[in-house]
C-alpha cells in the first residue's frame, strides 16, 4: 500500500460522480497544507455542467459519501481531500522503510531502452564549466530512468573528428616544440588551438595546411597525421576520465565521431536511396523546406568530398536504432544546437523512418561568464577541474572552521564541494541560462547542495544519538501521533510521482526542488518537536519519521549524483 492507493481511491470516486474517465480526473496538491492533501479543481466542469465551480464543488462534497480513510470538503472552487493521519503515516513511512533505496522507483520502463547522449567534450580541448551542464543533467537523467526500470545506455559521443583536427595538426607541425605536451597536454593543445586562430587570418598558407591535414585524416591513410590524431585522443581521454570519476559519472559507451567513419558512405547512400537528396553548388544536401519553409538544407557532403558533423550524427542515429530499437533517444545538448537537431530529425522524417519521433533534443540554457560567452578559440574559459578543486578547498575551509574534529574531512570536503557545483547547476530548470559566478557556486547556505547534504547528516546524527542512549522500541510506535508532521508525510509520499515526472519531462530540477522543500519542512518540524526524551510511543514514531526522511533525502541525492554524508 502506498500514497497512490489513496489517490486512486479518490480518483475512482470522482470518476463515478462526474462521469469523467479516471485518467482525466486531475488531482493537485493544495498550496496550503492545512487545506488538505489532495485537491480536485472544478473549473473544467463548469461549461459541461453549466454551474459555477464553487457550486459544483459543494454538490460533489454532498454526494461524496463514505470514502475509507479519506475526508472530502468543498473549499471554494476545489474539492479538497484529507487523508486520515494514522493511515497516511502507516502507509508512507511503511513504504519508505520497506523499500529503502528502491523507494520512488518503479518498473514502468521494464523491457524498454532509453539511449542518452551526454557530455560529449571535444578532444584536445580542456573540459570547461561549459561541459558541466550536459554531463550532470545527462547523468542525472540516466539514474532517474534506471530507477524507473528502463534499460539505459549512456553514450559519451566524443568530438574527435572534423576540420578542427586539421587545424590542430597544422599547429602542432608549426609550433609543437614551443609547448609541453607531456606534463600538461590538454592546456598545451589549447594554447596551440588559440594560436592557430590568432594567426590564421594573416597567414593563408596555414589554412591550406589545415585543409590538407584533414583531407589526409579523412582519407584513412595511416601516416603522421593519424598518428598525431591518435596521440591527441589518448591524452585527452585520460584527462577526461579523471574529471568523470570526481563527478561520479559513468558511461556505457565512449565513442568518438571517428567510430562512425566506416558508416559514412553507407549512410549517405541510404539517404540518397530514399530520394531526398540533391546537389547544390557541388555539395550534397537534403532540402527541408517541405517541413519548414525557413529551414536551411542539411549539408551531407561538401563539394570537396569531406563530410560534416551532421553526416556523422545521422550515421550515429541509424546505428543506435539498429543496436537498441530505443523507446526514447535523448540528446542532452545545449539550446544553441536546436537547428542542428531539427535538421537531423527532418532528414530522418523525410526518409520515412517512424522512430524519428522517439528522438528528443533535451536542450538547456547557456552557461556564461559575467564578461560574456565562453570561447575556446579566444582562450576565455573556466576549466572544470579548477572549479572542482576550488569548491573542495572551500568546503574544507568551512569544515575546519565549524567541525575541526570531523573524521575523513578531506573526503567529505570533496563530496560537499563537488555536490555544491552539481546541485547549483541542477536546481534550475535546464532551459534557463546560467551565469557562472564563483560566489554563488561556492556558497554553502540557502538553496544549495550542502544544505541538503547537511540535513541528511543531521538526521543521521539524531538516529546515532538515539542508538547511543539505548535505542527506542520502534515496534511500539504510535504513528497516529504524527499528525503534526502531515506535510512531511505527504511530501515523502509524493516522491515516486516527482521521480516519474522528472523522467517524463527530462527535468532533474524537479528532484532538486523537491529535496529543498522536503528539507525545509523537516528542519522546521524538528526545530519545534522533540524526538528524544518524550514518551516512548511518540518518540518511536518520530524516530521512524526521521529514518524515512533520511532515506528519501539520500535517494534524491544519489539520483542527482551527490553523496549523502553521515557526518558534516
Amino acid at each position: 500500500m502506498s500514497l497512490q492507493t489513496f489517490v486512486d481511491r479518490v480518483r475512482a470516486r470522482l470518476a463515478e460522480l462526474t462521469g469523467l474517465p479516471p485518467e482525466e480526473v486531475r488531482l493537485e496538491t493544495p498550496r496550503d497544507a492545512s487545506l488538505g492533501d489532495l485537491a480536485f479543481p472544478c473549473f473544467p466542469l463548469a461549461r459541461s455542467m453549466r454551474q459555477a465551480p464553487p457550486k459544483i464543488a459543494a454538490d460533489l462534497a454532498e454526494r461524496l459519501g463514505d470514502l475509507p480513510e479519506v475526508e472530502g470538503r468543498a473549499v471554494g472552487p476545489y474539492l479538497n481531500f484529507t487523508i486520515d493521519r494514522g493511515a497516511l503515516a502507516r502507509t508512507v513511512v511503511g513504504a519508505v522503510l520497506e523499500q529503502g533505496e528502491a523507494y520512488g522507483g518503479s518498473d514502468e520502463g521494464a523491457g524498454k531502452t532509453i539511449v542518452i547522449d551526454l557530455s560529449s567534450p571535444n578532444i584536445a580541448k580542456p573540459m570547461s564549466v561549459g561541459h558541466l551542464r550536459s554531463t550532470v543533467i545527462g547523468a542525472a537523467l540516466q539514474r532517474i530512468f534506471d530507477a524507473l526500470g528502463y534499460r539505459t545506455v549512456g553514450i559519451n559521443h566524443i568530438g574527435d573528428w572534423g576540420s578542427q583536427f586539421g587545424k590542430l595538426v597544422a599547429a602542432i607541425d608549426r609550433w609543437g616544440d614551443t609547448v609541453d605536451l607531456e606534463s600538461d597536454p590538454i592546456k598545451a593543445l589549447l594554447a596551440l588551438y588559440v594560436r592557430y586562430h590568432e594567426e590564421e587570418a594573416n597567414d593563408h598558407s596555414l589554412e591550406e595546411e589545415a585543409r590538407a591535414a584533414f583531407r589526409e585524416l579523412e582519407s584513412g591513410e595511416e601516416g603522421e597525421v593519424r598518428r598525431t590524431w591518435r596521440r591527441i585522443t589518448e591524452l585527452s581521454l585520460r584527462e577526461f576520465d579523471k574529471l568523470y570519476e570526481r563527478l561520479n559519472v559513468r558511461f556505457d559507451e565512449v565513442r568518438g565521431e571517428s567510430f562512425y567513419e566506416p558508416y559514412l558512405d553507407s549512410t549517405v547512400e541510404r539517404i540518397q536511396a530514399a530520394g531526398v537528396t540533391k546537389v547544390s553548388e557541388g555539395a550534397l544536401v537534403v532540402d527541408l523546406t517541405s517541413l519548414d519553409p525557413n529551414m536551411p538544407p542539411c549539408l551531407l557532403r561538401k563539394s570537396d568530398g569531406t563530410t560534416l558533423y551532421a553526416t556523422r550524427d545521422l550515421a550515429a542515429a541509424l546505428h543506435r536504432w539498429e543496436l537498441y530499437e530505443f523507446h526514447r533517444a535523448l540528446y542532452v545538448v545545449g539550446g544553441e544546437q536546436r537547428l542542428h537537431f531539427r535538421q537531423l530529425k527532418g532528414v530522418l522524417h523525410r526518409m520515412g523512418l517512424d522512430w524519428e519521433s522517439r528522438m528528443e533534443h533535451v536542450d538547456f540554457g547557456m552557461l556564461r561568464l559575467p564578461e560574456g560567452k565562453m570561447s575556446t578559440r579566444k582562450g576565455r574559459v573556466v576549466f572544470l577541474d579548477d572549479v572542482l578543486d576550488r569548491a573542495a578547498e572551500e568546503a574544507r575551509r568551512i569544515i575546519a572552521e565549524k567541525n575541526p574534529d570531523l573524521a575523513d574531512a578531506d573526503a567529505i570536503a570533496e563530496q560537499v564541494g563537488i555536490g555544491a557545483v552539481i546541485f547549483n547547476d541542477l536546481k534550475r530548470e535546464r532551459i534557463k541560462d546560467v551565469e557562472f559566478v564563483w560566489e554563488e557556486v561556492l556558497t554553502f547556505e540557502g538553496e544549495t547542495g550542502p544544505y541538503v547534504q547537511y540535513t541528511h547528516a543531521r538526521l543521521a546524527s539524531i538516529l546515532r544519538k538515539a542508538a547511543a542512549e539505548g535505542g527506542v522500541d520502534e515496534g511500539a510506535a504510535d504513528l497516529a501521533r504524527l499528525a503534526d508532521a502531515a506535510p512531511i508525510l505527504a511530501r515523502l509520499g509524493r516522491f515516486p510521482d516527482v521521480l516519474r515526472s522528472a523522467g517524463e519531462h527530462a527535468e532533474p530540477s524537479e528532484i532538486t526542488q523537491y529535496l529543498l522543500a522536503l528539507c525545509r519542512e523537516v528542519n522546521s518540524w524538528y526545530a519545534e518537536h522533540r524526538v528524544l526524551g518524550v514518551e516512548a510511543p511518540l518518540s518511536a514514531a518520530r524516530l521512524l519519521l526521521i529514518r524515512a526522511s533520511k532515506s528519501v533525502v539520500a535517494n534524491g541525492l544519489r539520483l542527482l549524483g551527490l553523496a549523502a554524508p553521515e557526518e558534516m
